[in-house]
């Protein structure tokens, strides 16, 4: 995977599509890399596609062994929606299972917090879905940013956050906790390699403000397109398969509350993973891709919005399970069991 620099974004005069949006369809998608001298746009480094930042980004390790890098503060055009986020993760193994920036939806930043509309400010990136128009280029993207670090260790990370308007103006403020676990659980085949990462943050709305966290379905788009929350662009050589307690397939698993979902894919280097993710809260539901592009989030605002009422907090805690190898739906279970 090679790292790409992202071109600014169209403005708001580009076109609209009511299908699925966010994918490039031409050579001349605004949104994909055409340039090396961009100046707001992310710089490569010597890791595949690393952001720059001006903070160093942190590492998380399990038993010494770097298994995912923290971006804080990434260099990128508002419209990607710029915030912390996690890439490159991998497997105990050194399979990368996260993708960031790619082509077809370049503000998917690995594995991160954003949402489409919070009263109003588009902390996803990309077009914004509008009521009965569609998709469209609006200037109303804010920014997700770090303020301050609380505790910075090799298996730990906990920071403060502000979620800003376009005009800098706080709507949430947040404090978040990553933490990467080791894990020892047998399969079929054996003890399976994997390790867990639990995400651990409490959102707090103003003592004068209700906020309200929207989604393009709660916008009024159909197709399950409820996304918003922690959401995981995962990386896959060839096609991805989701897979639950009970159910099978992208269509099934998108917008159900199972206890815990599954991705299984293959890394850049052909190398098979599986990711379990568990942890959803109340009102919540699974958001699932895997034909067009692979992904798993806990969605906020899957069907209806959500309001965090003023003065008040909104707590999320996941957890991933990160594996070597294609796992089946038995060890998958036991791997989820152990997060809760």
């Amino acid at each position: 995977m090679t790292a790409d620099r992202p071109a600014r974004a169209a403005g708001p005069g580009a076109a609209t599509t009511t299908n699925e949006p966010d994918v490039a369809t031409t050579t001349d998608e605004p949104d994909v890399a055409t340039t090396t001298d961009e100046p707001d746009a992310a710089t490569t480094t010597d890791e595949p596609d690393a952001a720059t930042t001006t903070d160093e980004p942190v590492r998380l390790l399990v038993g010494g062994t770097e298994v995912a890098r923290y971006v804080l503060d990434p260099a990128l055009d508002a419209r990607h929606g710029p915030r912390p986020y996690l890439h490159p993760v991998r497997t105990l193994g050194g399979t990368v299972v996260t993708d960031a920036l790619p082509a077809d939806h370049v503000w998917h930043l690995g594995a991160s917090l954003a949402v489409q509309d919070v009263n109003g400010t588009n902390l996803w990136g990309g077009r914004t879905y509008v009521r009965d128009v569609g998709y469209t280029w609006r200037d109303d993207h804010g920014r997700i940013a770090h303020v301050g670090d609380v505790e910075r260790s090799p298996g730990r990370y906990t920071h403060d956050l502000r979620w800003r308007d376009p005009a800098g103006r706080v709507l949430l403020t947040e404090h978040r906790q990553l933490a990467a676990v080791a894990l020892t659980t047998q399969g079929p085949a054996g003890e399976v390699s994997a390790w867990r990462l639990d995400v651990d943050y409490t959102l707090s709305a103003p003592a004068g403000q209700d906020v309200r966290l929207g989604s393009p379905a709660t916008n009024g788009r159909p197709g399950g397109a409820g996304y918003g929350g922690f959401f995981w662009r995962a990386v896959s050589a060839e096609p991805a398969s989701v897979f639950s307690a009970s159910a099978t397939g992208e269509e099934a698993v998108n917008g159900s509350t199972e206890p815990w979902v599954a991705l299984r894919g293959t890394g850049p280097g052909g190398r098979a993973y599986t990711l379990v993710f568990s942890g959803l809260g109340t009102g919540d539901r699974w958001f699932t891709r895997a034909a067009m592009y692979p992904g798993v989030g806990v969605a906020f605002a899957f069907e209806r919005p959500v309001t965090i009422a003023a003065g008040t907090k909104r707590r999320g805690r996941h957890a991933v399970v990160i594996a070597d190898g294609a796992l089946d739906r038995a060890t998958a279970a036991t791997l989820a069991l152990e997060t809760r």
